[in-house]
């Protein structure tokens, strides 16, 4: 009994030492929830699915670059990207102020699907820089970053992009049985990426370059092919959440999804993806991304200034990656 006893304490001071941040924001969240009227609020739940879909794809993205000890800070530009192309395309056609006065309503799938291509291109050079120029992946993404940032500036003219069309605006802003499109967006993108990294060859690839990269290299791994479909999908994905959040907010500038790849390397984190390669699940990426939106809004009801907010968000990035290496170290 005493020896069980000890299993059981230690299980639950690992679980405790694993979880400690997760452990700590629910707590704030269920104080919030205890203290204010509408915190736990049909309404305050369906703005919290409305704003963490297209966050949870964007970590999705990331997620992989992590897994294979990689990192992409180019995603929140590419984000912006996605979002003015697509906007830039789907304007009114009465619209004043048109990006392209004399372009007729376009295909809207086509537009997806070109604003995909377009953004999954800047993915494809980093996951080759990455692989054949052997740039370390925050040198890449953080000069990808700045690339695409000034592509974007170019291509808009740094004005900001409105009077979207109405069948575009409906498909983050609508619902089906009360459901919203937006996370029936996020659950289909999550389903197939837990097939991708539980069911297939390229997910069991991804898992072996971020545990040693260099054995799965001797195992007979194209490792290069590999990072480039990586970062490519994640590119895309970036991508598709550009083109959700410029149609959820019915309008985009350069500055939309600026500061989200933070955000979703802190959610990755929070929710057990290492950076040091080889750990992650979709679902605790889901997890990560909750429990990082409803700490916002948490702050947001107590009335913290949101520029107190941003502080708090950046002790939790630095908390989150000390932990992760924390267990990196103690597993070593």
């Amino acid at each position: 009994m005493q020896k069980s006893s000890k299993i059981n304490k230690k299980a639950i001071s690992s679980f405790v030492q694993n979880n400690a941040i997760i452990i700590i924001i629910l707590m704030i969240i269920i104080f919030v929830g205890i203290k204010t009227d509408n915190f736990l609020s049909m309404d305050n739940f369906k703005n919290l699915a409305v704003n963490t879909a297209p966050r949870f794809i964007i970590a999705l993205g990331v997620s992989g670059c992590l897994i294979t000890k990689g990192t992409d800070l180019s995603a929140g530009r590419i984000v912006g990207l996605g979002a003015c192309i697509a906007a830039s395309l789907l304007q009114s056609s009465d619209a004043s102020g048109k990006v392209y006065p004399n372009l007729s309503d376009q295909n809207i799938l086509l537009v997806f699907a070109l604003t995909l291509a377009i953004c999954g291109v800047f993915g494809f050079m980093n996951g080759a820089i990455i692989s054949f120029l052997k740039v370390p992946p925050f040198i890449t993404t953080l000069g990808m970053q700045t690339l695409v940032y000034g592509i974007c500036l170019v291509y808009t003219g740094s004005k900001p992009i409105g009077s979207l069309r109405k069948d575009y605006t409906r498909i983050a802003q609508g619902s089906i049985f009360k459901i919203p499109y937006l996370l029936i967006f996020a659950v289909v993108c999550g389903a197939l990426m837990w097939i991708l990294y539980n069911k297939t060859r390229h997910g069991k690839y991804m898992y072996a370059i971020g545990g040693n990269e260099s054995a799965a290299e001797v195992a007979g791994v194209n490792t290069s092919r590999v990072k480039i479909k990586i970062y490519t999908l994640a590119a895309v994905l970036y991508g598709l959440a550009g083109i959700l959040l410029a149609a959820k907010a019915g309008g985009t500038s350069v500055q939309m999804g600026g500061g989200y790849e933070l955000e979703a390397i802190a959610a990755c984190t929070i929710g057990g993806v290492s950076t040091n390669g080889g750990v992650g699940k979709v679902s605790g990426i889901l997890i990560g991304v909750l429990v990082f939106e409803l700490l916002k809004i948490s702050l947001q009801f107590l009335g913290v200034e949101s520029s107190y907010t941003y502080i708090v968000q950046g002790l939790v990035i630095i908390i989150a990656v000390a932990l992760d290496l924390r267990k990196y170290l103690a597993k070593k």
